[in-house]
């Protein structure tokens, strides 16, 4: 059975983990209303996603 001669640095550890942590999601304007919203995402306040009204939204 295979057994590790030496043990793995903190150093070298941390250097495989540097890729694992999670990553901000980035954030798009809404070209309609100038709302940032999360890209891939339909606006949340105009309805609207990839040049065209989605969702029509209720005025309050």
């Amino acid at each position: 059975m295979a057994v590790p001669k030496r043990k793995h640095s903190n150093s070298r550890t941390g250097k495989r983990r540097s890729h694992d942590r999670l990553k901000k999601r980035s954030l798009a304007y809404c070209p309609q209303c100038s709302t940032a919203v999360p890209t891939h995402v339909i606006c949340p306040k105009c309805g609207y996603y990839q040049g065209r009204t989605v969702v029509e939204q209720e005025e309050a």
